[in-house]
Order: C-alpha cells, then sequence, then structure tokens
C-alpha cells in the first residue's frame, strides 16, 4: 500500500435538504429548501444535493423551481437517486429518467457495494449486481451529466468481502464515475478504521479517481470519521448542517469544516466565508424550526461562553488563554456568563459588553448581590435581560416609564348549578396600580391565568403610551420548584422569553409565592423592551 499523503484541499458536500429532512421532525417545504440551498451557497459549499427526483412531488418541484428561482454563484446542485433495477434496462428505468429531467451537471446514485446487501436485499446474485452500476453510471456519463457513485454501507461491506466492494468500485470508475463517496450507512464504524479503509480505497486506485466520505453519526464519531477519512486520502466530504439526519444524524459539517480548516490546514470553504458558519448555522436551524443545541461546537451560543471568574480573569488579560480558536473566525463571540460563580473580572467584562460603566464599589455590590441572589435560587446566567436590569439599577439606574404602587390577583372558580357538568372553569382577574407620567392609575382585566392577566392589566394601566410594548410578547414561560421538600410551600423560580419581532430576552423572578415569581420576570420583560425601544434609533 502506498503512501497517502493529506489533502491540501477537500470539497464540502452538502446534503442537508435530502439526509438532514429524514431526520425525525423536520418537515421542509419547498421555499424551506430553496432558502437553505441560498444560504448553503452564501456559506460557499462546493455540492449541494437537493432530494431524489421522481420520489415524490416536493421534491419534483423543488428541481422545477430551481432552474428559474436559484441562483447559485459557488455550488453546485446535484440529484440524488439510484442505480437501475434488478435485470432492467437502464433506458426504461424510471429512476434514471428522472435524473436526466431534473437537468442538473451532477448526479450521484447509490448502489450496493455489500455482497450480502445484494443477496439478500435485492435479491440477485452479485454479477448483476456489479452490471447496476456500471449500466447506470455509463447511461448517466452518456447523458453529459457528472456522475457520483455513493457506495452505500461500502465500510460494512469492505470488512466482510473486500474484494466485491472493489470490484463494484472498479466498474464504477471504468464507466465514468468521477467521485467514489464510501458510505458508513449504518454509522457504526469507529475512526481507526474509517482511516485505514479509506486510505486503502486510495492507494487502490492511485489518483484514477477522487474519493468522498459519507458518514453517519450513530456510534458518535460521525465527525472524528470525517476526519480520519481525509487523513486516508479522501478529498470530498459529505455532511449536514448542524448534524441534521436520521436516527442520530449525519456528520456535521459546521464542525467539520472548522476543524479541517482552522485545525488540519486543509482547504474548504472560501477563507472568508468562514465567518459566515455561525449565522447560517443558526438561519437553517430557523428554518427547520428546531432550536439549535447551544453547545454544538463552533456555532453554538455557549461554545465561547465563560461562566467561572477564573476564566474570565485570565481572558480579560489573554483572549486566547481559554479559547481553542478565536470566535470571530467563525462568526461567534465571546460571552461572560455571570453567575454566583463571577468574580470581578466577569462583571468588569460584562459591563463593557453592555456599555456600563461600573467604579470599584459598584462591581463590589454587583458581585455580593449577585452571589446573594443566586443563593436564594435566581440563576442569571439563562436571564440575560434581568442581569443587565440588575446591573444598571446597582450603578444607580432607575426605569423613568412607570411606578407600581400595587398589585392584586383574583380566581374564582366559576360552577354551574349541575354538579356533574364540566362547564364553568378558572376566572382570573388582577388589578394594578401604576403612577406614569405623574398620574396615578387603576386598570382591572380578566386574562388566561394570573401571568396574561397581569399583563393585560398592565398594558391597560398604562393607556396605550408606549408603542414598543405593542411589539412584545411572550414566547415561553417556565416555572420550576427549587426545594420540592417543602411540597406546596417550596420557593418557584419562574422564566420568561420574550420578542419584541427584533430581539429575545429572557427575564427571571424567585418567590415562595408563584405569582410574585411571575410578577417580577413580567415587569422585568417589559421594562426591558422599554428600554431597548429608548435605545433604539429613531
Amino acid at each position: 500500500m502506498g503512501d497517502v499523503a493529506l489533502p491540501a484541499r477537500v470539497e464540502i458536500y452538502d446534503t442537508t435538504l435530502r439526509d438532514g429532512a429524514q431526520l425525525e421532525g423536520i418537515s421542509l417545504t419547498v421555499d424551506d429548501k430553496l432558502r437553505i440551498a441560498e444560504q448553503l451557497d452564501w456559506l460557499g459549499v462546493h455540492f449541494i444535493e437537493a432530494g431524489w427526483p421522481g420520489s415524490n412531488p416536493k421534491d419534483d418541484e423543488l428541481f422545477q423551481r430551481a432552474a428559474t428561482e436559484l441562483t447559485l454563484d459557488t455550488s453546485t446542485l446535484v440529484a440524488f437517486g439510484s442505480t437501475r433495477r434488478p435485470k432492467g434496462k437502464v433506458d426504461s428505468d424510471d429512476t434514471l429518467r428522472h435524473l436526466i429531467d431534473a437537468n442538473t451537471s451532477t448526479v450521484c446514485i447509490v448502489g450496493k457495494c455489500w455482497d450480502y446487501h445484494v443477496t439478500e436485499a435485492l435479491g440477485t446474485d452479485l454479477d448483476e449486481g456489479v452490471a447496476m452500476v456500471g449500466d447506470s453510471v455509463e447511461f448517466l456519463s452518456a447523458n453529459g451529466r457528472e456522475v457520483f457513485f455513493d457506495a452505500e454501507h461500502f465500510f460494512d461491506g469492505y470488512r466482510r468481502s473486500p474484494e466485491f466492494s472493489l470490484r463494484v468500485l472498479e466498474t464504477a470508475v471504468e464507466k465514468g464515475a468521477t467521485r467514489l463517496v464510501l458510505c458508513d450507512t449504518n454509522g457504526g464504524t469507529l475512526p481507526s478504521e474509517v482511516e485505514e479503509t479509506v486510505r486503502a480505497v486510495v492507494s487502490y486506485f492511485d489518483g484514477d479517481v477522487g474519493v468522498a466520505v459519507h458518514l453517519h453519526d450513530d456510534a458518535g464519531t460521525g465527525v472524528a470519521n470525517a476526519l480520519a477519512g481525509v487523513r486516508g486520502g479522501a478529498i470530498q466530504v459529505q455532511g449536514t448542517i448542524n448534524g441534521y439526519g436520521e436516527r442520530t444524524g449525519n456528520c456535521n459539517l459546521t464542525t467539520i469544516i472548522p476543524n479541517l480548516t482552522l485545525k488540519m490546514g486543509v482547504e474548504t470553504i472560501p477563507a472568508d466565508r468562514l465567518e459566515r458558519l455561525t449565522p447560517v448555522a443558526h438561519h437553517v436551524a430557523e428554518l427547520v424550526n428546531m432550536a439549535l443545541n447551544p453547545q454544538a461546537p463552533y456555532v453554538g451560543e455557549s461554545a465561547f461562553a465563560h461562566k467561572a471568574g477564573l476564566h474570565t480573569s485570565a481572558i480579560a488579560k489573554r483572549p486566547d488563554a481559554y479559547e481553542h480558536v478565536p470566535p470571530d473566525t467563525v462568526g461567534n463571540g465571546t460571552r461572560f456568563v455571570v453567575s454566583e460563580l463571577a468574580g470581578k473580572s466577569t462583571i468588569l467584562l460584562k459591563a463593557q459588553e453592555l456599555g456600563l460603566e461600573l467604579d470599584g464599589p459598584q462591581v463590589n455590590d454587583v458581585v455580593d448581590t449577585l452571589k446573594r441572589m443566586e443563593h436564594e435560587g435566581y440563576h442569571f446566567e439563562v436571564a440575560d435581560a434581568s442581569l443587565e436590569l440588575l446591573m444598571r439599577r446597582v450603578a444607580g439606574w432607575e426605569q423613568p416609564w412607570f411606578t407600581v404602587e400595587s398589585f392584586r390577583v383574583i380566581t374564582d372558580d366559576l360552577q354551574t348549578e349541575d354538579a356533574d357538568s364540566t362547564a364553568g372553569g378558572v376566572s382570573t382577574e388582577a388589578t394594578i396600580k401604576v403612577h406614569v407620567n405623574g398620574e396615578r392609575t387603576v386598570a382591572t382585566a380578566e386574562g388566561n391565568g394570573p401571568v396574561n392577566a397581569l399583563d393585560s392589566a398592565l398594558r391597560a394601566a398604562l393607556g396605550g403610551q408606549y408603542a414598543a410594548l405593542d411589539r412584545v410578547h411572550l414566547t415561553d414561560y417556565k416555572v420550576r420548584v427549587l426545594d420540592t421538600q417543602k411540597g406546596t410551600g417550596a420557593v418557584t423560580r419562574v422564566l420568561i422569553d420574550s420578542t419584541n419581532g427584533d430581539r429575545t430576552w429572557s427575564t427571571i423572578g424567585v418567590s415562595e409565592n408563584i405569582i410574585e415569581a411571575s410578577w417580577q420576570a413580567l415587569y422585568d420583560s417589559l421594562v426591558y423592551s422599554l428600554l431597548l425601544a429608548d435605545a433604539a434609533p429613531e
């Protein structure tokens, strides 16, 4: 076996629109797919596998619309399909015809490379299994398509019968395939075997064809396997944004790309586009309607977040002390998470981040207040807006918009004359007294529970004087019991997530009275929204 050098450049082949869409819980419209394709092109991936034409109306519509609606500057759109059927003819095979009709310059076809699958899954002999691949590649090449051959279950097949697996690959190359895609379809191969197998295949073909890897994450080694494949000589890596995919997912391109580029010195996407990685990861997460894992390497919100005072003290002196790469290289940023572990350096850095000027005694006050309140049950690292308000108040700031005199919440059980009836329910009413612009106002409102009633009553009391509140709405409400041994008398923590359409923020309240805790979080949310509006340019 000859020596195989580390490639200087690796092609990035994205299959989010097909493999990624197979993740449980994802359902993409054609518009979603077009928007994701635009993001992938903006990122600079080399190939975008759009789908399987002929398999469903959605993918058919996608290829039709892509021809007129999708303008790609850096990426090549790829249609995916399979080889002809056993004992079939290529010129009458529907799958191959749909690949031609998709009108993409490049196609990728999947075929069997494991003898067990040929005899058991396809129910045919090994010679026919090889012919299916050869005939299909030849037909598509003759019709002017660049053909990538997707060698399904390659690592399992090569492990059991390397002679047959290599015979299939040889036929694909002889008939015109330009990439051999070695697939770990079941996702159970480990990095050492991936590297050894890829190296053997690359050495076997000795530069006659480019070798690619397509890996799944069932053993939790998808990214490691991709890097191992490149060390073995693969010049193309296939994967998905954020690791979306069937079962436990595909290998994650948002981790693979920076690992190859920043850690291994291998060229992937254009260097000036690497900083787009985090925005694209978050944009795609929004389009698939699945929250991005905050701890995702490189692109997660917590990827460069620092909580312990020791770390943040060092970062204040040397930013590279506790960060393995500069966050801005991948479009992310350093965050300083404030908690009871925070020291003075953390508070100072957070204040700088917020544009606040705190002197020495004020910093000490913030540290002491944080530690006391977190001991009581507050958790400011997940309540960014409440943290900012706390720091501003310690610095002497007072919100100028309104003052709350008192509030009251009444709940009535609505009974019916029929004792067996399920009609009726619970009615909640809130009354609030506020001072705004020098006037005292009392307002009462009903709501769907105490939080909604308080929210409605406060807005009514303010009388529409602050238009910014019209855009604010609650997006999530969480309650956690902190000391369960006290039963119904336990302290509760309430977290409220809110948005104004442009920004999202979180606020917190803690009390033995759940309504009081809810009010604290609600109050902070509305005050913070006014602070944002006050700071916004006219």
